[in-house]
């Protein structure tokens, strides 16, 4: 029998990534666009101070205080929230032109952020990374040492918080062994590539009826 080859052109899928703080978004996303080419990062706006190791137009888009708000009165944002003391925010513009070319994004965003995408943006695939456990997410997050002890106290709190709300996602990954998160994670996306509601259907009939009709 003949294979059938079907081009479904289609609109790009928003996937967006929430989990507590040091259960290893970053190390994931990572690993997700070193192995997917066709997938692009959606880089954020915060407030907050850059880690050591982060870049500015590469791992966030550092502002200041008063550039931020400006931006939020301009609407310039999908969504923007306030955690821990500092803004984060996702500009609009570069995930349209990336979405409407077909091309995937995935976005990290806090769980307030999450929110307001899935209202605003009803088609995005949100999951919710978790850790195997909370000694696992203390360790992690003390090996980063970037916080003192009452800020690691902190965050462990605000995981517990964070992880009942994970609840309202479409898919959770328990981030234990990266290199399988991301096969997961994977699987999760060319299973929505083929759901009907995603897909050109009229494309798709032409080409199984060729020249039947004819």
């Amino acid at each position: 029998m003949k294979s059938l080859m079907i081009n479904q052109k289609r609109r790009g899928n928003l996937f967006v990534l929430s989990g507590p703080s040091g259960v290893g978004k970053n190390t994931l996303i990572d690993s997700i666009l070193k192995r997917n080419a066709d997938i692009k990062y959606s880089i954020s706006a915060t407030t907050r101070k850059p880690r050591s190791h982060e870049k500015d137009g590469v791992n966030y888009y550092f502002l200041s205080r008063d550039k931020f708000e400006q931006m939020i009165e301009e609407k310039a944002f999908l969504e923007w929230a306030v955690f821990c003391g500092n803004y984060y925010g996702t500009p609009i513009a570069p995930i349209e032109e990336t979405l409407n070319a077909g091309i995937d994004v995935i976005m990290d965003i806090e769980i307030q952020g999450a929110k307001q995408v899935v209202e605003k943006w009803p088609d995005a695939v949100s999951i919710f990374l978790i850790p195997p456990s909370m000694e696992e997410l203390e360790r992690r997050i003390k090996n980063r040492r970037t916080e003192t002890s009452e800020e690691i106290e902190a965050r462990l709190a605000q995981s517990l918080i964070e992880m009942n709300e994970g609840r309202m996602y479409d898919y959770y990954l328990v981030h234990d062994n990266t290199e399988h998160t991301v096969l997961e994670f994977e699987a999760i996306r060319l299973a929505e590539s083929f759901k009907v509601n995603r897909t050109d259907w009229d494309r798709v009939i032409d080409a199984v009826k060729g020249d039947f009709n004819a």
